[in-house]
């Protein structure tokens, strides 16, 4: 039985770098033994899922929200327990 074959068509993509970020690209290619292109796609890749990532977890704290299972709280209030409890334990270590 044949195996299936998957082939990738990479498109030219042109990409301006400032020179100092060229320069770093170009000497973890040197470093490293692996080509801009390549590095540059896992740089690239990484981002973007991280950045999926971070959508998804926004877009479920906002369903939360909206539903009603989580309550939202006052940045001012947020930042006086994040204070209290410092000092809590500040006053526990003394």
């Amino acid at each position: 039985m044949p195996q299936a074959r998957l082939y990738r068509t990479l498109k030219t993509m042109e990409v301006h770098l400032a020179p100092d970020l060229e320069k770093k690209l170009n000497d973890l290619a040197a470093e490293s033994g692996r080509g801009t292109d390549e590095l540059l796609q896992d740089a690239l890749a990484g981002y973007l899922d991280e950045q999926a990532q971070t959508r998804d977890m926004l877009s479920s704290r906002y369903d939360d929200l909206k539903s009603g299972r989580v309550k939202p709280i006052d940045g001012e209030e947020a930042f006086a327990r994040l204070k209290a409890k410092t000092e809590e334990q500040r006053n526990r270590r003394s």
